[in-house]
């Protein structure tokens, strides 16, 4: 098992990107959908847990979700392993500031596969050590939303360059280099992700491929929830929830539709380094 923590900087506070995550996964799930692959929702509804986060009492929302996404894959595995291996379920409990995801294979892989993302928020710049409390030897990657070598020259557009993006509906940006020393409001999802991908002569090639795409996909994710700040700034929770419900009826057309959407795993150079 490969155990990481991701340190993401965002210039927003704490608050406001509860409502901007909520709507830049929402998006990002449009836009990675169609063609018989993608996201298709399953369940959303409150919770309470006591055994969630050890010692406390926390609430939210549970989702869950299936991702097919074989085309999302390195051609390697698209080779290798049959379709079953590219449906991944999704649970999620959304207690904010805190997260949990949990991945798993159950028609393939079963037991033998899942990954475990843990996320908490915090008004600093990623100074927080061991924030989830992850194992001492670990490694720290940080994903600059800022940093477009992350996302490959195939994945540019220049209306969600952070480096260029000036929202209207508040004072924001642009990001220049040492905007994350220096920018206010400033905040940090510190993400720890532990893979477990068990199998003979595989298990630590794909574990690490597994970890290789992460700063693409968090990057990707936290940097919409920034350039699509007009779209939701002035948004309320209440909306915010009515868009996650309408998102869950547009995924299951986009499903059927032929086409597919999004990146992929190999579109550039640069996602294989």
């Amino acid at each position: 098992m490969i155990i990481k923590e991701y340190r993401i900087p965002l210039p927003l506070s704490v608050d406001e990107f509860e409502r901007g995550l909520l709507y830049a996964v929402s998006a990002c799930s449009r836009n990675e959908t169609g063609g018989g692959e993608g996201a298709e929702f399953l369940v959303q509804e409150d919770f309470t847990s006591d055994t969630l986060r050890p010692g406390q009492t926390v609430s939210g929302t549970y989702t869950k979700k299936i991702y097919r996404l074989r085309s999302k894959a390195p051609w390697v595995l698209q080779k290798l392993l049959p379709a079953e291996a590219f449906e991944i379920h999704e649970e999620s409990w959304n207690a904010y500031p805190y997260c949990k995801t949990v991945l798993t294979n159950p028609g393939y892989m079963k037991e033998n596969f899942h990954q475990v993302i843990e996320t908490l928020h915090l008004p600093d710049n990623g100074s927080t050590e061991n924030a989830l409390d992850g194992p001492e030897k670990r490694e720290v990657i940080w994903v600059d939303i800022a940093d477009n070598d992350i996302f490959g020259a195939k994945n540019y557009k220049k209306e969600k360059d952070a480096r260029l993006f000036e929202p209207d509906v508040v004072e924001r940006g642009p990001l220049d280099d040492d905007w994350i020393d220096e920018h206010d409001p400033i905040m940090c999802a510190y993400k720890l992700v532990s893979c477990h991908f068990k199998w003979t002569g595989l298990q630590r090639m794909v574990e690490k491929t597994i970890h290789k795409q992460y700063p693409r996909v968090f990057g990707l994710m936290h940097r919409d929830a920034y350039v699509l700040l007009d779209e939701w700034y002035n948004m309320s929770m209440d909306s915010i929830r009515e868009y996650e419900e309408e998102t869950a009826h547009v995924l299951r057309k986009q499903l059927a539709d032929p086409e597919k959407r999004g990146t992929t795993c190999d579109d550039d150079a640069n996602n294989n380094k």
